[in-house]
């Protein structure tokens, strides 16, 4: 029987991928002069800003006893435990101070490191870099520098509004993202007389084509049974108005529109915290109804109706899921779920080998479904 016909039993496995920039917190809530506690890829960090308002993150673990460092002290400059007074330099970690040792004793304190990581504010988050981890009990060293800078949001002009969402989901990162690329749960999940409910169901044909560690949906189109494409409409004839859409490892979906001069641009990430939660961020960018009265509230509530939609299925799915069913992913609906599953073994099987990465997707491929 062809692939197309058979559905394929798939049990995501959860694993979360080291080597990439994540969304730790958003920048509003990091404020100067502060420690605040996150958790990304199950690693505790403590982040702040210095007194110039630079954020930096740091292994929430103070390499002498273990004491959690967001419980110290801060000056701006230096994080100081608070079980010993260890002082430790923000950015890089580097040991500083140790008080109890005497004149006479020679430990070379500069070698002493607390875990640092890359840090960069971005689009309205602060980003930190999960390097590879060293081999357990190795300590922690100079930090591993990111290869390249956070992702940002693709913009169009100078002038343009910007708004973010988050929301906790109580699902491993795998569910979070392959809920976040299914095309076809909209119209049971996400109705409102606003938006488009099950009756407007019909049959859809979108072309893919493969992208660097990721897939496109080519530039099409909107849905013509959305509220938004008929907004757009207002702007622009029907025949220029284009979406494209990418997702890229390790949990990357950016959506562009663009009708003429005007545009919306989205960047959500699905973020690992542990191995059976993560968290939905998306934060959007756009200069279309920049003259509409509260314009970025607007927004912002027709972001909360759809993600809290979401975090309420994925709630409802976490109870089915902990009797650990037999799960399946079906043609064509699920290919991007699938293809994200074959990204990232072949993530990974390069990582092992040292090899170049092999793309699952050869060429272009068009997928049709209803919804």
């Amino acid at each position: 029987m062809p692939e197309l016909d058979s559905p394929q039993r798939q049990a995501p496995d959860s694993l979360m991928l080291t080597g990439f920039w994540y969304r730790a917190l958003a920048a509003d809530q990091v404020h100067r002069n502060r420690l605040h506690k996150a958790m990304l890829l199950e690693i505790p960090l403590v982040i702040g800003r210095d007194r110039v308002g630079h954020p930096f993150a740091l292994r929430d673990a103070c390499p002498h006893r273990g004491m959690p460092l967001h419980c110290g002290n801060f000056d701006g400059e230096n994080v100081e435990c608070s079980y010993h007074g260890w002082q430790f330099d923000a950015h890089n970690g580097q040991c500083q101070i140790i008080p109890s040792l005497t004149a006479n004793q020679n430990l070379k304190v500069s070698r002493i490191y607390a875990g640092s990581y890359p840090c960069e504010e971005q689009d309205g988050f602060v980003w930190v870099y999960v390097p590879t981890p060293d081999p357990p009990g190795a300590g922690f060293g100079r930090r591993e520098e990111a290869p390249e800078p956070a992702p940002e949001i693709e913009k169009f002009s100078g002038k343009y509004k910007l708004a973010y969402l988050s929301a906790d989901m109580p699902v491993s990162i795998d569910h979070g993202i392959i809920g976040l690329m299914d095309p076809a749960h909209g119209p049971f999940v996400h109705q409102a007389w606003w938006w488009r409910s099950r009756h407007s169901i019909h049959e859809k044909q979108k072309n893919f084509e493969p992208i660097l560690n990721g897939f496109r949906m080519s530039a099409h189109r909107p849905s013509s049974n959305s509220a938004p494409y008929k907004l757009l409409r207002l702007y622009a004839a029907a025949d220029s108005i284009t979406t494209t859409i990418d997702f890229v490892l390790p949990n990357l979906r950016r959506e562009t529109i663009r009708a003429g001069k005007y545009w919306f641009s989205s960047l959500t990430t699905v973020t690992p915290i542990t191995r059976n939660a993560c968290r939905i961020d998306v934060v959007a960018a756009w200069n279309i109804f920049r003259w509409l009265p509260f314009g970025p509230e607007l927004l912002k509530f027709v972001f909360a109706k759809f993600v809290e939609q979401d975090r309420r299925t994925m709630e409802l799915q976490a109870e089915g899921l902990k009797h650990n069913p037999h799960l399946m992913l079906i043609d064509d609906a699920d290919r991007p779920a699938k293809w994200y599953f074959q990204l990232k073994a072949a993530y990974l099987e390069a990582k092992r080998s040292g090899t170049e990465m092999n793309h699952p997707m050869t060429g272009p491929v068009t997928l049709k479904w209803r919804s």
